[in-house]
Parts: C-alpha cells; structure tokens; sequence
C-alpha cells in the first residue's frame, strides 16, 4: 500500500490535523489508545497509508506534530485524541515566531528544521512505498508559513518525485487577527506555486458563511470550521484508505487536476451542508448531492466560481452509489453550465467513487475544483500587501531577520504572473485552447 506522511504545522494547522485525525481514526474504527475497535476488514484493508502499526497492536498515525510554540501543541496532548500520537513526533519551540515569516523561515524555525527533516525521513525509510507528504497549514502566521514553506523547500529536494500537497488557511479580510498575515500569505504562495504539486486553498471567511448560511449556526466557533475542513480533508482522502469503485490517488489526482504546473490551487467542498433542524425533510440523493456540489455557496473559499471558468474538476463521491447515475447527472452540469468550463479540455471533470460512506450519513461528496476565479483570493490577498508595501509598514520586523526588500518585490510580481496565467487560459478561444493542447 502507499503511504502517505501527514505534517502539521503551526497553531491553525494542528487544530486543523488534529480534528482531521480523529474524524479518520473514527473511521477506521481507532480508539483514542491506538487500538482498533472497528467492525469490519474493510476498514483495516488500507489501514497503512495513514497508520503505522506497533509492535503491541496499536496503530499510530504516521504525523509530524510541529510548532514553535508549546501551547497549541500541549492542547493536542491534552485533547481526547492526544495519546494516539508518538510522544517523540511532537516538536516545538519555546518563543514561537510572532507572527513573523522571517522568523520561521530564517531564523528560529530554521534552527529546528534539522530536527524536523530528520525525522520526516526516517518516518519515509519506514515506509514500503511512499506516495508523498501532506501539510497542513495556515498562510498568516510565522510558523505555519515561514517554518512550513521551509519544510516543503526541504522535503522537494530530497523526495523530487514524491507528491507535495497543502491544506492551506488563507487569511480574509472579516476574519483576520494579524496585521502582516498579507505579508505572510503572499511569501507562502509564491513558494506554494513552484513546491507542491496541489493545495487545498481553505478560507476562514468562506466556512463562517457556511456555518451561518447553510449549518444555521448563529456564532460558530472555530470548532465548527475546523470540522468542516477535516470533512473535506476526509473525503480528499478516502479512496486512499478504502477500496472503491472508481479508484485515486494523490498522484491520479494531480495529473487529472493540474493542466499547467502553476494553476494548482484548488477550491473544496463538501456536501451534503444541511442545518440540523431540515435534515429529517430533506432526501440526499445523488441530484441533490450534484446541485449542493456546484452551488458557489458551499465552496470553502471565497470565491465566486461565475466569474471564471474551470479548468478542471473532481467529485469523491461515498456511499453505495450507481455510477450511470452519477455519470449522467455530472455530464448534466456540464451542458447546462457549458459556459463555464473551458472547451478545450475534453472530460474534464473526474470522478471518484467509494462505498463506504462517512460515518453518520447515507452518502456524501467532496468536490475540488481548479477554477481560474481563484485569481480573485490572490488578488485580494496582494492588494492588502501592496497597500502595506508601499509604506513598508512592518518591514523592519522582516529585515531585522536578514530579508531584503527586494525579495517582497520578486514575490509580488510572481503573484502577478500567477494571476496573468490565470486570466489568459480563461480567456482562450477554442481554436487557440487545441493548440495549446498539441503543443
């Protein structure tokens, strides 16, 4: 089987990993001990490509736990899932990096990125077969982006052909709690858009406004959106863990998503989205699913997918499913909403079956699709850079770690590019578009 090495890094992405480890140890019947208390084979069948078992039994998930500071990391030991984790995969400083991307990247990160790697490789010798790593992360912070766009420079040069992929929490302007997170966040995607092979863009602003607009939620916590993101990070991964019909992988995933190297920034979903009340009145089926799966509003980025075209897109669809009937309903889409997608990429919507659904429901689908709207979240994101550039306001904070101004400019004219990109492949004609393809 092929494994997979998950890596957590900062606050946002251990509440994130950690919700998405109980979600998928709740799946494959693990108890909070490690043992498993599951009820069929099926959930043991691919059990290895999250978990590594121990010579008492146990399984243990195969994660790097990592911050610079202690707090976040010791709510994870203290949690309901904490002794599941290896005591010795738990790494963190003891001042954290302030926010600040220099200083997880150059300076205290950096000390610990020794340690970090080491570890990441002895975890990948231990595997048979190694698919690729995963990451979760936020772009705001010091640590999640500084010390984690440091961790993919490392793991690409020495695994250069496993596959890189992020969940990554870009920051929005409603739910924003750090003044230099634009820095942060334009510095992160601009390693993002030449290090990993496909990121997950999760948005705190997109997953308020589903928790209120659709969950019913008055004030939803964080608790609620993270539990959001470990559902779409569950449905990414299940046809890893389990057989199915229609089978993926990170790598099938990629080469069927990513039709130019940069344009792999992908927006997730995942339905069915029913507040608690109207779920008994409401019928999931699979139209119902496909309806829920394209609506922009349950996207969880804020983007309105309207005002682009896609590229490309995938549905994981879970439960005991017919395929003609998820065939023909995704062939549907396609026709009556032929206006946004692009012509010149034939079948350009993959689907993936499996047939255990998640736990609690009938059936369900994740979506992800590769959309040249998201030239909106970046664009957003770099004209809050821009405005604080151009003052260089904070700066001293970046260069007193041993930046240089000028590599604020060379990450904001990649971000441009990268948006340029996206705008002139979605406004190919047709007859160019096959040109494209032949060449």
């Amino acid at each position: 089987m092929r494994e997979i090495i998950h890596i957590q890094v900062g606050a946002c992405g251990n509440h994130i990993g950690t919700q998405f480890w109980e979600v998928i140890c709740d799946e494959h019947g693990v108890d909070p001990i490690g043992n498993f208390r599951g009820d069929s084979d099926l959930q043991l069948e691919r059990i290895n490509v999250y978990f590594d078992e121990s010579t008492g039994g146990r399984f243990v998930p195969r994660a790097l736990l990592i911050d610079m500071e202690p707090g976040p990391l010791d709510q994870v030991r203290g949690g309901p899932f904490g002794h599941v984790f290896s005591p010795e995969n738990f790494i963190s400083g003891r001042s954290g990096c302030s926010n600040n991307w220099a200083k997880g990247h150059f300076t205290d990160g950096a000390e610990y990125s020794n340690i970090i790697f080491e570890k990441a490789r002895r975890m990948a010798e231990g595997c048979d077969f190694i698919q690729g790593f995963q990451m979760t992360h936020a772009l705001g912070g010091g640590t999640g982006a500084g010390l984690g766009s440091l961790l993919l420079r490392e793991l690409r040069d020495e695994f250069g052909d496993r596959m890189l992929c992020t969940f990554s929490v870009i920051p929005s302007p409603r739910v924003s709690d750090v003044v230099v997170e634009p820095y942060n966040a334009v510095l992160t995607l601009k390693i993002l858009a030449y290090l990993a092979d496909h990121v997950y863009m999760l948005d705190n602003e997109a997953l308020l406004d589903i928790c209120q607009r659709s969950l019913k939620l008055s004030t939803p916590t964080y608790g609620d959106m993270n539990h959001l993101i470990s559902c779409v990070m569950s449905g990414v991964t299940t046809s890893f863990r389990f057989p199915g019909q229609l089978n993926g992988d990170l790598r099938k995933l990629a080469v069927n998503m990513v039709p130019f190297p940069r344009l792999h920034f992908f927006v997730p979903g995942f339905v069915p989205l029913t507040s608690r009340g109207t779920q008994p009145y409401r019928a999931i089926t699979v139209p119902e699913l496909t309806r829920q799966m394209w609506d922009a509003n349950n996207m969880m980025c804020a983007l309105d997918p309207r005002n682009g075209r896609y590229l490309t897109a995938a549905a994981v669809f879970r439960g005991r499913l017919s395929t003609k009937e998820v065939d023909e309903q995704m062939a549907g889409v396609q026709a009556k909403n032929s206006r946004y997608f692009v012509e010149w990429i034939p079948n350009n919507v993959k689907t993936v079956m499996c047939d255990i659904p998640p736990r609690g429901l009938k059936m369900a689908a994740t979506f992800l699709g590769n959309t040249t709207a998201m030239q909106e979240v970046i664009g957003r994101t770099v004209d809050q850079f821009q405005a604080l550039l151009r003052r260089k306001a904070f700066l001293h904070w970046y260069t007193g770690e041993g930046m240089d101004e000028a590599e604020f400019h060379e990450a904001e004219s990649d971000m441009q590019d990268l948006m340029t990109e996206y705008q002139q492949y979605q406004d190919v004609p047709v007859e160019e578009g096959m040109d494209y393809l032949q060449a």
